[in-house]
Order: C-alpha cells, then sequence, then structure tokens
C-alpha cells in the first residue's frame, strides 16, 4: 500500500495551498486590512530548518530541529499573558507546530485535522494565544512520515514548554529539563502487516552517554527534573543510580498524591515532574533502566561538585511504575458523565501492505465524529484488543484519570495523555470546555500514520 493512501492527498493539498496563501500573514483570525500593517515584533522565533546531529562523535543523524538544537529552545511563558510566537519553515515541507497540552483554538492548536493551516516551504506563519493552563508542556511537529524515518516525530523538532503561574512558587534549588529520543530507526515487518520500528541509537537531549555535558548538582540541593519522552514510538524507564524521584506531576499537573519511586515510566508524549534529594555525592547516571536501550546511548551524567571518577550505574531488577499510586481513590465516581466507548484494533491488509490502525472498526480519515455539548462532562471508555500498548493523547483538553489496567474508580490524576496497555481496559474523563475540532489520536508516530486518529466535534 502506498502511504499517501493513508492520509488523503487532498486534505494534505489543500492545507498546503491554504498555508501557501496565507505566507507571511498572521494566524490570529483577525481580517485583512485594506493598507499593510507592520507587525510588532514577535515575543518567540522558531525557525524549522535543516540541521545535523551529533549523538556522539560516531554518530551523526541529518534531521530538522528548530532553532538549530536538539531539543529546541526551551518556551518559558507565563499564565494568561498573550504571547505572539513568529515560526518560519526553512525545510522543503510544510510543517506545523503543536502546542503540546495547551487549551488553545483548533485554528492555533497545531493539527491539520483539527484545521491549523499548514506552513509552506519557504512561508512564515504567526501565533498569538494565552498559555493556559500552568505546568510542563512541550511544542514538537504533527506532520505525517510513513515509512520515511527521518521524518515527523522521527525527527528532532521537539521542544521544552514551561507555562509558569503567576507567582511561581519554587520549593527547588535548580531546574533540569530532559528529552529521552530515539534516532536511526528502520522498520521491522512481521508477517501480520505489522511495521515496528526499531532504533540504531536512543538519547537524552540529543546526545548519548558520555557525548554530553553532565548534569552538574551540589549536595543538599533539590533539584526539579522535567522528563520529556520525546520518541515517535518508545516507551521508556529511567532510574537515577543512587537516588529516588518524588514525583509530583504527570503531563505538567500536580498529583494529588506525591510519591517517591525508583524509578520513572514514560510513554510517548508522557512529561514527569520529581524532585530529587542530592543526598549521594559522587558520579552517577541517569539512563535507561533496560540494558540494551542503555547501551544504546540512553544516559546522562549526574555529576555533583568536587566529586570526580568514572560515573556509577545500579542495574535495577524489574521494571516498576503504577499510575494509580499519584491518584485518590472516589468510592462515588461521577454519574453524570456521558460514557463514549472507543475500541482500538488493527487490521491485517494483506502481506506487503502495512495494517491499518482502527477505532470502533474505522480508520481515519473514515473515522466517527462524535458531537460534544459545551459544558457536559465525558467519559472515554479505551478498549484496547491489540497486543500493542498505545499512548492515547487528548488535543486542547485535560483528562482525569478514572481507572487503568482494573483499578478501583480513581480521583484527582490529571493527564492529557494515558498509556493503555495491551488488551487492558483504560476510562478517562474530560469536561467539553474548549469547543472546535478536538483531535483524539495513538501518539505513536507510525500507528498515528495508518489511522489511529478521530475528531470530536462540539454541536
Amino acid at each position: 500500500m502506498d502511504d499517501s493512501s493513508l492520509r488523503p492527498a487532498l486534505t494534505r493539498r489543500s492545507f498546503t495551498r491554504l498555508s501557501a496563501l496565507a505566507a507571511g500573514s498572521s494566524l490570529l483570525g483577525r481580517a485583512s486590512a485594506a493598507q499593510p500593517v507592520p507587525l510588532a515584533e514577535p515575543d518567540i522565533r522558531l525557525e524549522i530548518a535543516p540541521y545535523t546531529l551529533e549523538a556522539s562523535p560516531k554518530h551523526r543523524f541529518r534531521t530538522v530541529a528548530y532553532n538549530g538544537q536538539v531539543p529546541g529552545p526551551l518556551l518559558r511563558m507565563r499564565q494568561g499573558r498573550q504571547q505572539t510566537v513568529e515560526v518560519r519553515n526553512l525545510t522543503a515541507d510544510p510543517e506545523v507546530v503543536h502546542w503540546h497540552g495547551l487549551f488553545l483554538p483548533s485554528s492555533v492548536d497545531g493539527a491539520m485535522e483539527e484545521g491549523t493551516p499548514m506552513i509552506a516551504p519557504g512561508a512564515t506563519a504567526r501565533y498569538s494565544f494565552t498559555p493556559d493552563p500552568q505546568g510542563f508542556r512541550w511544542f514538537h511537529t504533527h506532520t505525517f512520515a510513513g515509512k520515511d524515518m527521518s521524518k515527523a516525530q522521527y525527527g528532532g523538532q521537539h521542544g521544552f514548554l514551561m507555562i509558569d503561574a503567576p507567582d511561581r512558587p519554587g520549593a527547588y534549588d535548580q531546574e533540569v529539563f530532559l528529552a529521552l529520543h530515539d534516532w536511526g530507526g528502520r522498520l521491522a515487518g512481521g508477517d501480520d502487516g505489522s511495521m515496528n520500528p526499531t532504533y540504531e541509537v536512543s538519547t537524552i537531549n540529543g546526545k548519548m552517554l558520555g557525548a554530553g555535558e553532565p548534569v552538574r548538582v551540589r549536595q543538599g540541593e533539590r533539584v526539579l527534573m522535567h522528563l520529556l519522552n520525546s520518541s515517535p514510538t518508545e516507551v521508556h524507564w529511567v532510574a537515577l543510580a543512587g537516588h529516588s524521584f518524588r514525583v509530583i506531576a504527570l503531563d505538567g499537573n500536580a498529583v494529588p498524591s506525591p510519591r517517591t519511586v525508583p524509578m520513572l515510566r514514560l510513554s510517548p508524549a508522557e512529561r514527569v515532574s520529581a524532585i530529587v534529594e542530592m543526598n549521594a555525592p559522587g558520579v552517577w547516571v541517569l539512563g535507561e533502566v533496560r540494558k540494551h536501550i542503555y547501551d544504546a546511548g540512553m544516559g546522562i551524567v549526574v555529576e555533583y561538585s568536587g566529586a570526580k571518577g568514572q560515573p556509577s550505574w545500579n542495574q535495577p531488577e524489574k521494571l516498576e511504575w503504577d499510575y494509580t499510586q499519584f491518584a485518590s481513590v472516589d468510592s462515588a465516581g461521577a454519574a453524570d458523565a456521558i460514557r463514549i466507548e472507543l475500541t482500538f484494533d488493527s487490521k491485517f491488509k494483506g502481506h506487503g501492505s502495512q495494517e491499518l490502525w482502527q477505532i470502533n472498526g474505522k480508520s481515519y480519515p473514515h473515522t466517527d465524529e462524535p458531537v460534544l455539548q459545551a459544558g457536559r462532562r465525558y467519559r472515554l471508555v479505551l478498549k484496547n484488543l491489540s497486543i500493542d500498548d498505545h499512548p492515547i493523547h487528548l488535543h486542547r483538553h485535560t483528562f482525569e484519570v478514572r481507572r487503568v489496567d482494573g483499578s478501583a474508580e480513581l480521583a484527582g490524576l490529571r493527564k492529557d495523555v494515558v498509556l493503555v496497555r495491551s488488551k487492558t481496559t483504560a476510562e478517562v474523563e474530560f469536561l467539553a470546555d474548549h469547543p472546535g475540532r478536538t483531535l483524539l489520536h495513538c501518539h505513536q508516530q507510525d500507528h498515528m500514520d495508518r489511522g489511529f486518529m478521530m475528531v470530536f466535534r462540539y454541536a
């Protein structure tokens, strides 16, 4: 099957034409003036351009990046204060920037399926928005890759986005931002038509273990670590030898029950914010728990002031993670939520063709478009019939995780991505309070490319 058939070429070309017509103009939703009006200086400029990543002296990858760096620049915005971002596309392909985790209009959110215009090659676009909610978000491309393992989220277009509260309390001494990513992907096909990516190299902040600068700390510091899994497809477990993580937020949202844990699990697009008490002087490694990914380079040195010697790594014996420990128990539940059942599986298209992913038996763009009533609360019942785990992301809203992996009813755990494990059901609830087309999809690039998307629309 030709990959282009999985997303209608007409739709993509239409958005490209719209972008070309709007090149150099504003995406602010205002009518064009009769006379040119000089634009004020933007608060932030992003340039999308080809870039060569040196993950180590022996590993270089030709990719695309924001402002000539991987990850892209850390963008800090104040909650409630309007921002203008100018994006220039210096690549040969249409592009778009998704502001992951923000409550934005569909025309600005950064997904063409919702109606955000693509930015044509050589064009410049402006986005104006008021950032909300506060917390650790991120920004990234939201385009189609197909079998090209250098495009879309397989490449370097990802960056940290921190929305600070107006008062911004800081019960910590240092902040550290870390992005987990996989590079050099290739497709390995199965007899059932599945095409599962495998990778040559894994990095933290674009560098393999030993190739980048260490995280430098002092004894007694409280370090707030913000970790992002920007991998196109892979779930990652990470630990910091000699230390534990006090998890205080998931996907940028404070958890009702902070917990100290030995390791973190992040599926694609998930974020974890955790306090680490620096109470074990030495030189340590923060790295992937699974040996084959650790050996592929996913690690970074954490070095105490004045400490010398080779970095130490303590290999954990098992993988540990459980969403429910960070939630509250709610025996009552939310009886007024309208239930929407969504079943996930794949359809084998025949030897030589990739399988299609389906929601309720349909692949995008032929999936249903459930209609939401503004102000109503909805419960999504996410039934995973497949043998794969799926990180499910809902745009433009935050949901509350209510059940996962057969748990009791939960409360207070707010996220925008939830990993629905193989052969399990998860239930999440959200308030329909941001009218506009709203995309739900698996955040694995290969699954999204093969139809694992649907759009909610408001009445």
